[in-house]
């Protein structure tokens, strides 16, 4: 997750807003001067020598802008309200963990339904003004949050349940961009393995499920990457190797999909492992229209399926707007494909070596179409 800032492209079938690498540890969008803000006071502050890359990212969940940004998502906020609102009878009289609880939100949510104790945990300072949220409308007695890391800290349940320290139900807005970007869901495994009861446990969302297609984008690559080839007069193409190594999150209309879109990761929240987020997948894509392609959009989808009332949402370039918006690949040079023909593909994906919160992705293709053919692997980063 990172944060953004505007760019508007006269004439793109897209519309967008760029990914901003200057503070990639952001976990949702804030504006440059908050960022600006931040990294001063970071500079300033003292207690700042020695942070880690870790410590960055839990400070960079201190500003409301970010956890604005995210309530203010409807799709995100409405589907989890309607999860558990809607099934309440699965919430009450029960033991619930908030991971990651932000302003506290997902957890009052799950107090309306009843449930007879919330734990949130959260190692942001904005925990804090959770604290005050959860007093003023009433919950203190029925909500408790905790500051730290979900690794290292303990729930504290009453003396009279020592030997029944375990949740009912698990909920947590872990995604990221590109699902796995900033590796959250590892921390939602931890608690799972070390909390939810082993029968009938119940975690939100549960099942994930990540989608590809190609892409015509013609307008925006040759804004965002092909320009650097000459910069007033000069040629700055060393930048443009760059700029195509990292991923664009941004709005991709749907009309420049060009070919259909394919599922490449499932990912059952109940049973997974940490080992299963380091993969390498294949896909087979189909124009569906003559046509130049560009490049690759990447989303995914959420459900919760264990509810009474299954409920999920997707970020589709076809579906309602999310702030998680789409991930962009762009080729080197574009493709230029025709109706029917197929490319077979694989992704892979692991955390990076130096931040485990970055992820370091591959596309392999090959196309042997009637106008352009290719056979080779890009490597990207989305930092």
């Amino acid at each position: 997750m990172s944060s953004t800032k505007e760019s508007s492209v006269e004439g793109s079938n897209m519309k967008r807003k760029k990914l901003d690498t200057a503070d990639k540890d952001d976990d949702k969008s804030s504006s440059n001067n908050e960022t600006s803000k931040q990294l001063n006071n970071a500079e300033q502050d003292e207690t700042t020598t020695g942070m880690t890359s870790k410590d960055y990212y839990f400070d960079s969940y201190s500003h409301y802008g970010i956890h604005e940004e995210m309530i203010k998502d409807r799709v995100r906020t409405e589907t989890y309200r309607a999860a558990i609102l809607n099934n309440k009878n699965l919430f009450e009289g029960k033991i619930v963990l908030d991971v990651g609880c932000g302003t506290g939100i997902l957890s009052m949510f799950a107090a309306q339904a009843g449930a007879k104790h919330v734990y949130g945990i959260d190692c942001s300072s904005i925990i804090e003004q959770a604290k005050k949220i959860v007093k003023i409308n009433g919950f203190e007695n029925q909500i408790t949050l905790i500051k730290g890391k979900v690794e290292e800290v303990e729930l504290p349940f009453p003396d009279n349940q020592e030997n029944l320290k375990q949740v009912d139900i698990i909920i947590s807005e872990w995604m990221g961009y590109f699902l796995l970007y900033e590796s959250m869901l590892d921390t939602v495994i931890y608690a799972r393995d070390k909390w939810l009861v082993p029968e009938n446990g119940i975690i939100l969302p549960d099942q994930a499920c990540m989608y590809i297609g190609g892409l015509e984008d013609g307008n925006y690559k040759g804004e965002r990457v092909d320009w650097w080839n000459e910069v007033y007069g000069f040629d700055f193409s060393p930048i443009r190797e760059i700029a195509l190594q990292e991923p664009i999150v941004d709005v991709v209309n749907g009309n420049a999909v060009n070919t259909d879109v394919v599922p490449f990761l499932s990912i059952d929240i109940l049973t997974c492992k940490k080992e299963d987020l380091v993969f390498n997948n294949e896909f087979t894509l189909t124009a569906i229209r003559n046509d130049y392609l560009h490049g690759f959009v990447a989303y995914f989808e959420c459900a919760f399926t264990q509810l009474h009332k299954p409920i999920g949402f997707s970020t589709s370039p076809f579906s309602n707007y999310t702030h998680w918006k789409q991930t962009i690949f762009y080729l080197r040079d574009p493709l230029t494909v025709k109706e029917g023909e197929q490319m077979k593909g694989s992704l892979s994906c692991k955390p990076n070596a130096s931040n485990n919160r970055d992820l370091d992705i591959s596309i392999n293709i090959k196309f042997n179409g009637e106008y352009s053919k290719f056979n080779g692997q890009i490597d990207y980063n989305l930092r």
